[in-house]
């Protein structure tokens, strides 16, 4: 959900600036490891739909004061492009979301951090698959990287996965999720010249709608766990927190040093999410978890940061 602000060009700040971002954006990490968490903590709680769909709803509640007038503003700009929005927040927050939460019960909350890490090359590799996007050969070498942390997350280390193809489902359903995240975010490239919180609170909107429908199958196939005192607790945090919170903490990060420099704050969120795992969560940290934690950030910093400065 990150990419769905865009804010104004330019760095400001100076010095406390740079502070300032830094704290935001590390706080921002914070939370979107902290998700992780919450959809594993969900599990019993209340169902991954009614989840999703209970989040997108507090986050549209609290968006409403503040963006209907920008909305009503900008709805001529809009409206041509309602099937493109629905389908970005159908996919690139909706089913992202509902396969995160699902997948809460199958795996770990390391693994779920280690794909969420993943995503930025994984934009990449789509990017250029969709845009011809350029792409440099140490980019390749990143994405391989990362790839193979991805890899190895999905195995848990054990390479026999691979000769039965007997994936965690949980592992499966990240993978899908990462998909679908990624190219709501290549699509992000033509979005309607609007505002960007006029853009996020659309797509807000469509996410509330599209869950809908998979509600109400939740529920007409008596999966549906309507939350308890602790699942009003998860959906507070995940409707303001990851939602909400984390995107304005990133929108200011990015006003005050700059995208490039605040992209690199993503790098964060499987170190948080492993350490979450462990301090928060109770799950043992194992030498594959940290072979596969070396490749992912080893590869997003060879594609993003040598690939970015040998391209430029």
């Amino acid at each position: 959900m990150r990419e769905s602000w865009r804010p104004k060009s330019g760095v400001s700040g100076g010095r406390d600036g740079a502070f300032r971002a830094y704290a935001l954006l590390t706080l921002t990490a914070l939370i979107w490891a902290g998700n992780a968490v919450a959809s594993k903590w969900a599990v019993g709680e209340v169902s991954p739909l009614a989840l999703t769909s209970l989040r997108w709803l507090v986050a549209c509640a609290v968006l409403a004061p503040f963006a209907a007038r920008r909305v009503a503003r900008e709805w001529r700009l809009l409206r041509p492009a309602w099937l493109r929005i629905l389908l970005m927040g159908g996919c690139g927050f909706t089913v992202f979301n509902a396969l995160f939460y699902a997948a809460g019960a199958a795996t770990t909350v390391t693994n779920m951090a280690l794909f969420q890490g993943a995503m930025p090359v994984v934009v990449l590799a789509c990017s250029f698959l969709a845009y011809r996007t350029p792409v440099t050969r140490i980019q390749v070498l990143g994405v391989l990287v990362t790839s193979l942390g991805v890899v190895v997350a999905a195995t848990h280390g054990d390479l026999a996965v691979l000769r039965t193809f007997a994936f965690n489902r949980g592992d499966l359903l990240l993978l899908l999720a990462c998909l679908l995240y990624a190219g709501y975010t290549v699509a992000l490239r033509a979005r309607p010249a609007v505002s960007g919180a006029t853009f996020f609170a659309a797509l807000a909107l469509a996410a509330l709608l599209t869950s809908l429908p998979l509600l109400v199958a939740e529920w007409a196939a008596g999966r549906l766990i309507w939350p308890s005192a602790a699942g009003w607790a998860i959906i507070a945090f995940v409707g303001l927190g990851p939602s909400l919170i984390s995107q304005l903490f990133f929108m200011r990060g990015v006003e005050l040093i700059g995208p490039n420099r605040a992209g690199i704050f993503v790098n964060l969120v499987p170190v948080f999410g492993a350490a979450l795992a462990v301090t928060v969560a109770g799950e043992p940290f194992r030498l594959d978890n940290a072979v596969a934690l070396a490749l992912v950030l080893g590869g997003i910093v060879i594609a993003e940061r040598l690939g970015r400065g040998r391209g430029a």
